[in-house]
């Protein structure tokens, strides 16, 4: 946690080497969570991580747009000390703000990785914001947690599939199914960990942060087919937009791309990172 002439903000810095990457997780996350983050501090990279505006202990107050808080994040480098960031990994929601930041701070940011990213088209549906309004508003939203964690500590399997049914493509008995043990039950852990604050309506509540046109870094964008949390034609539009950029296809069953083919998406991050960001 520190203190920012913009405001509070809290974040993690895991030092694991010289250069850092900063990731934005998605909606419902904090910087206390950590799922994915094994692919860059296994490779030797620092990660730093800040909990987005309305998440965790950063206030929504600081930088609540996308826009915004890519200036903060810029401030925040230079509190600490980092003057270039091998890459913005943007996942989900957070790719919003990954994108503002690569387009604002193009000095600061060598690359960009967009996770199961929002891109250009509308997000969320209608369907997806009015029940979002419903379950995770200032009084609701506690107590959907409080119910998620019951849930998945008296019938974990069956809990897993409810949660699941909108984050896949694929019927939830399946993704599920295809789960291993170990999988299973690190996906109970995070589920059992989430919380949504003021955060996920603030990031329902923000559209298109960028012109594609202005993100000039390499940008490798990661989306798989069955993701059922942002349809596929985002990483289209992603891909089609931002000028360079690589789309990769994930093989995950959902939303969550750290649970599934993890190894391969592991290793074509790590060729990227490792490209040289001029060309």
């Amino acid at each position: 946690m520190t203190r920012l002439h913009s405001g509070r903000i809290e974040y993690r810095l895991e030092a694991a080497g010289d250069s850092t990457v900063l990731v934005l997780h998605g909606g419902h996350m904090r910087a206390g969570l950590a799922p994915g983050e094994e692919t860059y501090l296994d490779r030797g990279y620092s990660v730093l991580v800040p909990s987005r505006p309305g998440y965790g202990r950063t206030p929504l107050s600081v930088g609540p747009s996308p826009s915004g808080f890519a200036d903060v994040l810029a401030e925040l480098c230079r509190e600490l000390g980092i003057d270039s960031v091998a890459a913005v990994v943007g996942i989900s929601a957070g790719g919003r703000t990954a994108l503002a930041m690569a387009s604002r701070c193009p000095r600061l940011v060598q690359r960009l990785v967009l996770e199961s990213s929002v891109g250009f088209g509308t997000y969320p549906d209608r369907r997806t914001r009015i029940a979002a309004n419903i379950v995770f508003n200032a009084r609701t939203e506690r107590l959907t947690w409080g119910a998620v964690r019951a849930l998945l500590r008296l019938a974990p399997t069956t809990g897993l599939r409810l949660l699941l049914g909108d984050l896949s493509t694929k019927p939830a008995h399946e993704v599920v199914a295809a789960l291993g043990d170990e999988e299973r039950a690190r996906m109970v852990e995070l589920f059992s960990r989430m919380r949504s604050g003021s955060g996920f309506l603030n990031d329902i509540d923000h559209t298109r942060a960028v012109a594609p046109e202005t993100v000039t870094q390499p940008t490798l964008v990661v989306a798989s087919r069955t993701d059922g949390g942002v349809p596929f034609a985002h990483a289209e539009s992603l891909t089609a937009g931002i000028p360079g950029a690589e789309l990769f296809l994930s093989g995950a069953d959902s939303h969550l791309g750290w649970f599934g083919d993890r190894t391969a998406t592991a290793n074509r991050i790590e060729r990227f990172l490792a490209a040289d960001p001029r060309g």
